[in-house]
């Protein structure tokens, strides 16, 4: 879903056909990020865990050349994006489920903004602070969802949330101010018993429903997940 999101916005923002300089920090294995060197994209990927820029450099190893020449996976952190790559160095910056893992994002987010080029796109996924009492009751988490009510429990703990109201404004002060956002996982993979359907008829009308819902309101606002798109100014 998030990859049908971000090819939607890649079409709206650069002209068709062109090889676009592509940032994915805390790539993991590089799956989005060896999909976009297949799309003729030119990838960076940056990720802090060896163990996982090694099963990227496995995967791209079975890439014909062409996308091996595509595809760069880096070990690092996005902290230190300023001394690896000049500012301005990428078209696109993919930040997928880092926010999350990290205290304070002022500053990694700042760094990102830096990495943009005039027009760039900056990619954001993180978990939304307002649907975590709503997660945690559809599991069956009673106890969670009760501490989720509490104002201060998205900022903490090894696995934070963000809430949309904050995340605009802080892409506005990096000079990438919000132009979409999306919900991910509104209605597939909520509930404790709600597994994904082996019926690919079944399978499509939810990809069909789970993708209208990331896009309307109120849906999308208690989505598991928020997938935010900023533009550089």
């Amino acid at each position: 879903m998030v990859a049908r999101q971000l090819d939607e916005q890649l079409a709206a923002r650069f002209a068709v056909g062109r090889r676009l300089r592509v940032l994915d920090v805390g790539m993991g294995e590089g799956r989005q990020a060896l999909r976009l060197a297949r799309l003729g994209h030119q990838v960076t990927g940056v990720e802090s865990d060896p163990a996982l820029v090694a099963a990227a450099e496995e995967a791209l190893a079975k890439e014909p050349e062409g996308i091996r020449e595509r595809f760069r996976p880096v070990v690092g952190d996005g902290h230190d994006t300023g001394v690896h790559f000049l500012p301005g160095s990428f078209d696109v910056v993919l930040c997928h489920g880092v926010l999350m893992r990290v205290e304070s994002p002022d500053a990694l987010l700042a760094g990102l903004g830096r990495m943009l080029a005039p027009g760039g796109l900056l990619s954001l996924l993180v978990r939304n602070a307002d649907a975590l009492a709503l997660c945690a009751g559809l599991a069956g988490d009673w106890r969670g969802a009760l501490d989720a009510f509490g104002a201060e429990s998205a900022a903490e703990g090894p696995v934070r949330a963000d809430r949309l109201a904050p995340l605009t404004a802080a892409l506005a002060g990096i000079g990438a101010p919000l132009e979409r956002w999306y919900g991910v996982r509104v209605l597939a993979g909520r509930a404790s018993d709600g597994p994904v359907p082996v019926d690919e008829a079944e399978f499509q009308a939810l990809l069909a429903a789970e993708e209208r819902a990331g896009r309307t309101d109120p849906y999308r606002s208690v989505a598991a997940l928020l997938h935010l798109c900023g533009v550089r100014g």
